[in-house]
């Protein structure tokens, strides 16, 4: 049960419920309840689903890529609902079930990215020149930006999901593997 109640869906501002019906439609968006529970702060949820609908549904990044960074951070937040979620149905459950930067079933960009992901969410204070200068050998400068920002807005909505309870347990499967990575 979630640590703020939801809003009902009817009973929030017609500009965030149209940029949630977007979102769903477009896979952005898995479940609505965490947005509801954001939806106390209209101005500040419907901001949020912007930004995830642009980098998700205007991104540089492919879909398969951000689907595995997308998870990998998952297994960091261990939120059930970005768990549970899949939005691309370019990643398979075998490779979701050994999702590791140092896997060769991965290309190196997806490597450098999930490496990155891995950085991001437990040694940033080790994001240093030579992770720029690696990530510079498979991304664009813009591409690299859109990594950041897409990797931030998947751990803080990740983290913010859990710590709320942002999931209703009758929606979702279960979910295999509730220690983080090591």
């Amino acid at each position: 049960m979630p640590a703020i109640s939801p809003l009902p869906l009817d009973a929030l501002p017609s500009a965030l419920r149209e940029e949630i019906d977007g979102r769903v439609a477009a896979r952005t968006l898995s479940s609505t309840l965490p947005v509801q529970i954001w939806a106390r702060r209209p101005e500040a949820a419907t901001a949020w689903v912007r930004l995830l609908a642009a980098l998700n549904e205007g991104a540089l990044l492919d879909e398969r890529l951000r689907e595995l960074v997308r998870l990998r951070i998952a297994a960091f937040t261990r939120c059930r609902t970005c768990r549970a979620a899949r939005k691309s149905d370019t990643v398979s459950e075998d490779e979701i079930a050994c999702l590791s930067p140092d896997d060769q079933q991965f290309t190196p960009r997806e490597r450098a990215a999930l490496r990155y992901a891995d950085l991001f969410c437990v040694d940033w204070l080790g994001v240093d020149d030579a992770t720029y200068a690696g990530l510079a050998e498979h991304f664009t400068v813009e591409e690299i930006v859109e990594l950041q920002m897409f990797t931030a807005m998947m751990l803080a909505g990740g983290r913010l999901a859990f710590v709320q309870r942002g999931w209703a347990d009758d929606e979702l499967p279960p979910v295999l593997g509730d220690e983080p990575p090591a």
